[in-house]
């Protein structure tokens, strides 16, 4: 089965959390050692918030609940770059109307 692509036009403007996994040895005169812990090891995710009628959240939450969690999907961050994520929060709430907004949190993800 091919990868899906999240199509969905966000709001962006959300801060994303960006961190590198390090392994770190100290020793005794002062001198540290830092080495990256593995290939993989940025961690990045990005809230994104899509609002919309209820079709349209209707449609974003179908999205995820066949992806439940787990199994990723492609986006573009906002800074260009094509990747893997998962979604494991999804949170629609009603605004009024038939106006909807659905946050969320895309984890990067990676191949195995």
């Amino acid at each position: 089965m091919a990868i899906e692509t999240f199509r969905w036009a966000t709001q962006r403007g959300e801060t994303p959390d960006i961190q590198y996994r390090v392994r770190e040895s100290r020793f005794g005169d002062g001198y540290r050692q830092v080495v990256g812990d593995g290939p993989n090891n940025k961690e990045d995710s990005y809230p994104v918030t899509i609002t919309g009628g209820k079709a349209r959240a209707k449609d974003v939450m179908d999205f995820f609940d066949r992806h439940a969690g787990a199994k990723a999907f492609l986006w573009t961050t906002p800074l260009g770059e094509l990747g893997l994520f998962t979604c494991k929060d999804p949170k629609p709430t009603p605004l009024g109307g038939d106006q909807f907004k659905v946050a969320a949190t895309f984890e990067r993800a990676f191949h195995p």
